[in-house]
């Protein structure tokens, strides 16, 4: 029997982070390469990529690849396994966190709904929901041939529930209809996949909660009243369930949406 310290290494394994450069995606990052994994960090953001990448070889000694990608182009999308394979073996992991959030400054987004635009829902279900559907795609043959392959999709609470509009009354935050949405689609995108890529690979999903950014004051306020534990998350969080999930802590998992929302939707 392998120990619970066996089961969570994954040294000699690859993981690829989509959105690496931000704040969830470069805590995974680094719950990943703490546990041993070499990493792919891929994010539009080129110079937030190579600073996420040159922090994990400099804080855990792993080998790691800065990918700058714009997951809104299927083409820059289609080219990532041939440029992981490039500089690793193979991949392991495949961790979908990018998206865009509410919180992003695009005309017809964090808007009323009357006034939220076509062009915006669309972009968002291209980030959101189709590059993780040609990622994963174009990742199967190398994820198979892994042995121990592993995908994560990076959802989120308003995926399973519809908003509480009084949390943001008085403040200029909204919550965009295609954001939920496509929330949505990546968990049933997780159940799909579970059984269609099966034994070869184990498919799962995280959903966090509210995660603490700086919002205003009433909202933080209202959110932690509504909310068991009484707190928003923190990126520190969701590094536990990473860790379970792309570890062979889980091996016999797949199928499952791991929700870390402090109770959120218990109520």
């Amino acid at each position: 029997m392998k120990s619970i310290q066996e089961l969570a290494n994954l040294t000699g394994r690859t993981a690829l982070v989509t959105g690496g450069g931000g704040h969830i995606g470069s805590e995974i990052c680094s719950a990943l390469a703490e546990l041993g994994a070499d990493v792919v960090v891929l994010d539009a953001d080129a110079e937030a990529c190579q600073r996420v990448a040159q922090n994990l070889v400099k804080e855990h000694g792993v080998r790691t690849l800065d990918l700058p990608i714009d997951l809104s182009k299927e083409e820059q999308v289609l080219s990532v396994p041939d440029r992981v394979l490039e500089s690793f073996t193979g991949l392991d992991i495949l961790i979908n966190n990018a998206a865009l959030v509410g919180a992003s400054a695009l005309k017809g987004w964090a808007v009323p709904f009357a006034q939220q635009s076509t062009q915006t829902w669309r972009m968002a279900l291209e980030v959101n929901l189709t590059a993780p559907f040609v990622l994963v795609q174009s990742c199967t043959e190398l994820l198979r041939q892994s042995g121990r392959g592993c995908i994560i999709n990076v959802a989120s609470i308003y995926g399973l529930v519809g908003p509480d509009d009084r949390l943001y009354e008085g403040t200029r935050l909204e919550n965009p209809a295609a954001y939920s949405v496509s929330k949505g689609g990546l968990l049933q995108f997780t159940r799909w996949l579970a059984t269609v890529l099966a034994p070869d690979i184990r498919v799962n999903s995280i959903t966090p909660g509210g995660v603490w950014r700086n919002q205003p004051e009433e909202f933080r306020r209202r959110y932690e009243e509504r909310t068991p534990l009484k707190r928003m998350a923190t990126e520190e969080d969701l590094k536990g369930g990473v860790a379970y999930l792309a570890s062979d802590l889980s091996a016999y998992v797949t199928g499952q949406n791991l929700v870390v929302d402090g109770g959120w939707t218990a109520w």
